[in-house]
């Protein structure tokens, strides 16, 4: 005679199938709404958004009026210009610095100080020394009302670190001895051996990387002092979240007086959201794959 089955193996029945999938999915709508309202009333006119009540599911007039107030505002086509150089530039910094680090730290055995170092490092993962000393730091380096207060400080992440130089050490040991045995410098393998073979994981930690860069806004709000070195996120608090006036900053004329603000709020939330969107696609394959592999053992 058979076992019954325990409950949780048991094969659903359809109600409550019908039952979990109307729940997903309104779930899927609650949280897929806020993203369609901003889209949506971004394209709307400033009448019709005023005159329309109860859900936003189109445009309201459809325009495209508070996009071009936008960007042809100097503050945030220089913002966004601003936010695409830190984070090019601090992404393959951070990315160069990290694997020379962690490769470094997978050869302890090697390296007097490297563990010691590691320590150091899973230190700091702990504890931080809070914003006043960072803000006497960057002061202190000169690096105050500079890009590099941007850049630098992120360069390297303690987290990726770590998952960078687990992912290092379950490469093969035999595949790098010989190639030692064969002639071949700690900068060839590098180049040619471990970062190949790391593509997955380099390409995890450079989106972390991107995303943490693009969205940098509170060292931007300690640190600069000149508004045509603000990041787009620190231009999209100031006017969306603080509802500070954007024409009293470099606007001008240019802005549109016709357009609602509230429609110029939702087009800057988009400006600022769309291109990491755009880039995470194209590296969402490596995700899973890379943080897995690196998390699993160390």
């Amino acid at each position: 005679m058979a076992t019954a089955r325990p409950a949780w193996m048991e094969k659903p029945k359809p109600a409550v199938t019908l039952l979990k999938g109307v729940v997903i999915g309104l779930i899927v709508l609650v949280m897929l709404y806020p993203f369609w309202y901003v889209i949506v009333a971004s394209l709307s006119t400033a009448q019709g958004l005023r005159q329309h009540t109860g859900f936003l599911l189109a445009p309201a007039e459809f325009t495209l009026d508070a996009y071009r107030a936008v960007l042809s505002g100097d503050i945030v086509t220089q913002s966004l210009l601003v936010s695409v150089f830190v984070t090019v530039v601090g992404t393959l910094l951070a990315v160069v610095l990290t694997v020379l680090t962690a490769y470094g730290l997978t050869r302890t055995r090697d390296v007097p100080g490297s563990r010691a170092l590691l320590y150091l490092i899973l230190f700091t993962m702990l504890f931080t020394a809070g914003i006043i000393p960072n803000y006497l730091l960057i002061k202190g380096v000169g690096l105050l009302d500079s890009l590099g207060a941007l850049i630098l400080p992120g360069a390297i992440s303690a987290f990726n670190l770590v998952v960078v130089r687990n992912f290092f050490m379950e490469l093969p040991g035999e595949l790098l001895d010989s190639a030692r045995v064969d002639g071949a410098g700690e900068w060839r393998i590098l180049s040619q051996i471990v970062v190949p073979l790391s593509k997955s994981i380099i390409a995890v930690i450079a989106l972390f990387y991107g995303v943490s860069y693009w969205n940098e806004f509170f060292n931007a709000l300690l640190y600069l002092q000149t508004p045509q070195k603000w990041p787009v996120q620190l231009v999209l608090n100031q006017y969306v979240v603080q509802a500070s006036p954007l024409e009293q900053i470099s606007f001008g004329s240019r802005m549109d007086s016709q357009t609602a603000p509230r429609t110029i709020q939702m087009a800057i939330v988009i400006v600022a959201t769309l291109p990491i969107l755009v880039v995470y696609p194209f590296l969402q394959k490596y995700f899973t794959k890379g943080v897995l592999t690196g998390a699993i053992k160390g």
